[in-house]
């Protein structure tokens, strides 16, 4: 089984100026030790200079993040804290969240030597945040760290998964793409799925596609919703991220109607081909809103 993928901006700063200083106060939520405003600095991010620490901001409204969660603090436990785990709860601390620039919950975050790394915004399987929690040792290790990487046996995959990587290997998008739809009729609420359907869709949308010609003719003709999808897939197939997104918000915020739901909805599904973490993404999901309301 596949790992949910590290993002790249490790040791991005966050402006923890309006936070009070710490009075290290202990605050437990059952069995799981609470990050609050208090406690964040003293029992949190200065013990990463040791080991791992990681936080997941939850709400008690989403029982998804709350079993998550507890999942994370067993987790942790079992491998005899050799990594920290505490929760935010993020309607009793919401300004830590703001300040840790948490955007939803649930929201996985961890420091290493002081600095922080944003890992997943969306429940994971226990094999699959194991493997990110052995990524951290490594990480941890390569900071500096005297730590021992734990040893992780790797799930094994699920049939759908090795059928679609096959394919891939393959450059058969459309067999894939077939592979990730039947584990997904099996499992509707695989990510790792949902993500690779979405890979092999844009692949499939734009194969036939000139990427110089479309973005040119997306630029010289703005009212067409078509070209400006077209457009968008080119750039998010080449990372050009922001020029996607605002192309696509551009045309929410400057039609109407079916057109303006069909862009909102295309935008929607690139959303998911990008790193919840990247700047971009969180910067654009408040563009949107903006444009829509």
């Amino acid at each position: 089984m596949s790992m949910p993928p590290l993002p790249q901006n490790f040791g991005r700063a966050f402006d923890l100026s309006s936070l009070a200083k710490s009075t290290s106060k202990e605050v437990t939520q059952g069995q799981v030790k609470e990050a609050t405003v208090d406690n964040f600095m003293s029992d949190f991010v200065s013990l990463s200079a040791e080991k791992p620490v990681v936080l997941l901001a939850y709400s008690p409204r989403s029982q998804a993040s709350i079993e998550l969660r507890d999942l994370m603090a067993e987790m942790s436990k079992a491998d005899k804290e050799s990594w920290i785990f505490g929760g935010i709860n993020a309607d009793t601390q919401p300004q830590l969240a703001q300040a840790l620039q948490i955007p939803s919950v649930p929201y996985a975050i961890a420091f290493i030597a002081e600095q922080p790394l944003a890992l997943f915004d969306r429940p994971y399987p226990k094999e699959q945040i194991a493997l990110v929690i052995a990524k951290l040792f490594d990480l941890a290790k390569e900071r500096g760290l005297q730590v021992e990487v734990p040893q992780v046996q790797e799930a094994p995959m699920e049939p759908e998964e090795v059928a679609a990587l096959s394919a891939l290997e393959k450059g058969d998008y459309s067999g894939a793409a077939i592979a990730y739809r039947n584990w997904l009729q099996r499992r509707p609420d695989e990510q790792m799925a949902k993500i690779g359907l979405a890979q092999c869709e844009l692949m499939l949308r734009i194969a036939e596609v000139d990427p110089q010609d479309a973005i040119s003719q997306a630029n010289a003709d703005l009212k067409s919703v078509d070209k400006q999808v077209i457009a968008a897939d080119v750039e998010i197939a080449q990372g050009e991220v922001k020029s996607a997104f605002e192309r696509l918000i551009s045309v929410v915020r400057n039609s109407s109607g079916d057109e303006r739901k069909r862009a909102k909805e295309h935008l929607l599904l690139l959303f998911q081909l990008v790193d919840p973490s990247e700047p971009e993404l969180i910067r654009a999901r408040t563009q949107l809103a903006s444009a829509l309301f």
